[in-house]
């Protein structure tokens, strides 16, 4: 079953203080995939995709990530909740018990890179204790050719060893599982989970900090698609408001799903070689990209199978975060490489369950960077224990967990670039009308898309404009294939007292969440929040 197992080109660990004999690299994905199953770590699905379970951890661990605080990180990272702080020493002690550990084990190592401009590639070394994380390192990661790796020399190096346990009282974490990101010595540790989107997200964060900082690039935790004349669209939004449904247009070749970069040179680029989408109630009518994806090569996180291997997307009785990885070469319209230019539009998405935003609006430089700050969307009832009504969440920068400095710095130069590359940036509420989550209904998709098409195609260039009299946002007064009186949200409620109360509800709301960011933002940034 593992004719090539034994006979895998292996790899010296010993400068990173791993003394394993036992070392295997770069190997295909066949072959990880059988290695998986020989271990009973996984099983097969009926797609031919491999299915695994992560462990006690389904998700990440927000409360568990740290930065080491050294020279390099001291007066630039927003330290605080997010972003917590790590004694040097402490991880220099923790990283010699985990490369102890692993000294022991049969290891999985991969190279590869993140972010397909070559002007901005970060050579990566992923170091795995299990091989199906290798697997998902091959999945979302960009794979070098083979000559590039004849003179490979990693700039990051990630340890993954979710089997090793710290002890937080000699170690410093908070519990036994850690996802440490050390700039001055370049390494990414990640102990206790098998959460693979860990891996995933440590280079993302770490990139959060390089490029804006040392290479005047602006990181976007976005999808983005390109057009037939060449135009790049970029969708912002929070879990639950379409991101990936609405960058998903057959008309357009998607540049990538997750993560990129907005280079001074105003071009556009994927961090990733691969999707990482959620499938929970996953179809193949309404997401057919991502059903026609798994196959041979992708990997299933947490699902469900029956006895022919079949996946229930419904069942969440291990989480309702289940997910899939696949190379991205897995959907067929896709930008090659990953790259575009000419950006013309960004869209922040939210499903605001208050049903008090615009269904689409067009925001000014000041209210672009006030709304990114804010990552706006809506908790739905059922969506977490405790939750009986709709309930703002905010999130900066659509992306607050991986953001290692002020969302003012990412706020300030978006605005900058948007004015300097004459981008049109749009609010585009994919949530309620006509009410309030429980009376009203939710958009229908149908009519975003329109409302979209619309932006793309210059059309709502052409159209007058009102202003929201409590968020100020402009509101176009027509759009081709979309209902007139859906246009003006406080048109759809019968109740107009209502909607106006709500209205100033969750504009307080806005205004309570930025308190925090208004001592670091500027007067531009400043006047773009609600009016109240």
């Amino acid at each position: 079953m593992l004719a090539n197992y034994q006979i895998t080109k292996s790899i010296s660990l010993k400068d990173y203080g791993i003394n394993s004999t036992n070392v295997h690299y770069q190997l295909s994905p066949k072959e990880l995939h059988e290695i998986t199953l020989d271990k009973n770590q996984g099983v097969e699905a009926s797609s031919g995709a491999l299915a695994v379970n992560t462990g006690d951890f389904t998700g990440r661990s927000p409360k568990d990530r740290f930065i080491v605080e050294d020279e390099e990180t001291r007066d630039k990272v927003w330290w605080g909740d997010i972003n917590i702080p790590f004694d040097s020493k402490k991880f220099d002690a923790l990283y010699d018990k985990v490369v102890d550990y692993l000294s022991d084990k049969e290891l999985f190592v991969r190279d590869s890179y993140a972010c397909a401009d070559e002007n901005y590639r970060l050579n990566i070394r992923v170091v795995n204790e299990y091989p199906w994380s290798n697997l998902f390192a091959y999945n979302m990661f960009l794979r070098p050719e083979l000559e590039e790796l004849k003179d490979f020399k990693e700039d990051w190096i990630v340890i993954n060893a979710p089997g090793f346990q710290a002890d937080p009282e000699k170690d410093g974490t908070r519990q036994g599982n850690f996802s440490i990101l050390n700039f001055g010595k370049k390494i990414a540790l990640i102990g206790g989970s098998g959460y693979t989107g860990e891996i995933k997200k440590g280079i993302f964060s770490a990139l959060n900090f390089i490029l804006p900082v040392h290479k005047n690039t602006l990181p976007m935790h976005c999808s983005a698609n390109i057009g037939p004349e060449g135009d790049t669209a970029v969708f912002f939004g929070l879990s639950g408001t379409g991101k990936t449904t609405l960058s998903a247009d057959p008309k357009r070749k998607l540049i990538g799903d997750d993560e990129h970069g907005w280079t001074k040179e105003n071009t556009i680029f994927n961090f990733e070689g691969g999707c990482y989408a959620k499938v929970i109630h996953l179809s193949e009518e309404n997401e057919p990209d991502i059903f026609k994806a798994i196959k041979p090569g992708a990997i299933l996180e947490n699902v469900i199978l029956n006895d022919k291997g079949e996946v229930d997307f419904s069942d969440i009785s291990v989480t309702p975060n289940t997910r899939v990885s696949y190379p991205i070469d897995h959907i067929n319209n896709i930008a090659k490489p990953s790259i575009g230019e000419n950006p013309k539009n960004i869209f922040f998405l939210t499903a605001d369950a208050f049903g008090v935003l615009p269904p689409i609006s067009k925001l000014s430089p000041g209210q672009a960077a006030y709304h990114f700050m804010s990552g706006y969307t809506a908790k739905v009832a059922g969506t977490e224990a405790g939750i009986n009504e709709p309930q703002p969440n905010f999130s900066a920068c659509f992306g607050a967990p991986f953001m290692p400095l002020h969302p003012a710095e990412y706020a300030e130069m978006l605005s900058k670039k948007m004015k300097d590359a004459n981008v049109n940036v749009w609010l585009v509420n994919t949530g309620w009308t006509g009410g309030a989550y429980g009376t009203g209904s939710r958009m229908k998709l149908k009519y975003t898309r329109a409302m979209i098409e619309a932006a793309l195609q210059g059309e709502l260039d052409e159209v007058s404009f009102e202003k929201h009299p409590i968020f100020g946002l402009q509101m176009p007064r027509t759009c081709n294939n979309v209902p007139f009186e859906i246009l003006d949200p406080r048109a759809t409620w019968e109740d107009k007292k209502a909607y106006d109360a709500k209205a100033m509800e969750l504009a307080n709301s806005f205004k309570a969440n930025f308190k925090k960011y208004e001592e670091n933002s500027n007067e531009e940034i400043l006047a773009g929040g609600p009016l109240v």
